[in-house]
């Protein structure tokens, strides 16, 4: 099948990639120049585990290419997918200018029946905007699909090779069963495709990512309790998620959830319902504890410094939003540091793959170690803001011998409070005594 993707960032990319791998012809477009002819060249401008190697295998074996001529593009192809960037406006709602600018230009190039398929995070009735873009501007026959994404930053080709499941929105018999077909070798272990019209299908991206965040945030509540009446977080998450109603994924507590989709989905949905006259307040408590939560690392070093930072130097360990990553859009990183050096505090930062894009958020401001031991030397406390795994098990004696005092704030819960103690460590947790 002839596939076009409009868009080369994350979802365009790993699509792309993962469609031409199960052997269809596929073309990437994007107005970026630098980016398409990097890519061209094989370097690939995010960092997602797995993908630059099936980036250069599928455009060895001539399946995959990218250009920044639209047309080109779209002219043959029988499946256009908008993955576009859908950025937060004013509001909060969803910036839909580059959908409909992308469905405006696909729908001068088509040049048979196409399905066009919203791969976009977008809200409820942008299918119809869509449609209607196209109409103004063609005769060709098409159809608009809603395709939305589920896919985990960090483990992204797993997710898109074997889905939990797939939503198609349709009510074309026609282009579901080009759909179908295009998805039939990811779902071959009968992983269910869910079929639905647009708006349902539009709305249970938003609602899948808003559950999610909800744990998140229920959880981070409940850590805050826990410190409040002295117990442990730990052993409440342990009980909890024993239980078949509730399970365990997502309910960890931590220093508040970032990235490209939680945050901007969140409050999207808030905005879809006060549009619609529906004030959405659970999620709006879920909203104010995740930027409650990323403050609270700084406001323990506060107080466990007797109100002043300024002078200080710290380390952080870890600055994507999540391991395997180097996504930093909402990051707790980013606060946290914005908030030790608005104390007057020097940080020096590690992360295994995100240096490069935290100069873009802090320049020269902070310093950058290549190596998790070197954002330890001289400092005055240790932040751990990501839970890579190089940050399990380190050597705890090397660390208290290069810190000028071996205080860790740990964001993530990595470490067991009692054996950290034990090793000389004044340790402080989330939710943990």
């Amino acid at each position: 099948m002839r596939i076009a993707i409009i868009g080369t960032g994350y979802v365009g990319l790993v699509a792309g990639t993962c469609f031409a791998d199960s052997g269809n012809d596929v073309t990437c477009v994007d107005i970026d120049e630098r980016k398409i002819r990097a890519l061209q060249a094989g370097e690939v401008p995010l960092y997602e585990p797995g993908l630059e190697e099936l980036i250069r295998k599928n455009v060895k074996e001539r399946r995959l290419s990218f250009t920044l001529n639209l047309a080109e593009a779209v002219g043959p192809a029988q499946v256009v997918f908008i993955a576009v960037g859908t950025p937060e406006g004013e509001s909060g709602d969803a910036d839909l200018q580059y959908v409909l600018t992308a469905a405006e230009q696909i729908g001068r190039a088509m040049r048979q029946y196409t399905v066009v398929v919203d791969k976009s995070t977008v809200p409820v009735g942008t299918a119809d905007k869509v449609r209607e873009a196209i109409s103004h501007v063609t005769k060709v026959e098409f159809d608009v699909v809603s395709n939305p994404e589920f896919l985990k930053e960090g483990a992204a080709l797993e997710d898109f090779l074997k889905p939990d499941r797939v939503v198609i929105g349709t009510s074309s018999e026609r282009a579901r069963r080009i759909m179908g077909e295009l998805y039939a070798p990811f779902v071959r272990t009968e992983n269910p495709i869910f079929y639905m019209d647009t708006r349902s299908a539009e709305l249970t991206k938003y609602a899948a990512n808003a559950m999610l965040s909800t744990r998140i945030s229920f959880m981070n509540d409940m850590a805050a309790l826990c410190e409040k009446v002295g117990a442990d977080v730990d052993f409440v998450r342990k009980a909890l998620g024993a239980d078949r109603r509730i399970g365990y994924p997502f309910l960890f507590p931590g220093v508040g959830y970032g990235g490209s989709c939680f945050p901007k989905d969140v409050k999207a949905l808030v905005a879809t319902g006060r549009e619609h006259g529906l004030e959405l307040d659970l999620l709006r408590a879920v909203e104010r504890t995740n930027e409650r939560q990323k403050k609270l690392l700084v406001n323990k070093a506060l107080k466990h410094f007797g109100g002043s930072l300024a002078g200080r130097t710290f380390g952080v360990w870890g600055l994507s939003f999540k391991p395997k990553t180097d996504d930093m859009r909402e990051a707790p990183s980013i606060e946290i540091i914005e908030g030790l050096l608005g104390k007057g505090a020097q940080v020096v930062a590690h992360d295994p793959v995100a240096d490069r894009t935290a100069r873009r958020y802090f320049g020269d401001r902070i310093r950058y170690a290549s190596l998790p031991y070197e954002a330890l030397e001289g400092v005055d406390a240790l932040f751990i803001v990501t839970e890579w795994n190089e940050f399990r098990h380190p050597d705890f004696e090397r660390m208290k011998s290069l810190m000028k005092s071996p205080i860790i704030f740990d964001g993530r819960n990595i470490y067991d409070p009692a054996r950290m103690r034990e090793l000389g460590f004044t340790y402080q947790g989330i939710g943990r005594p």
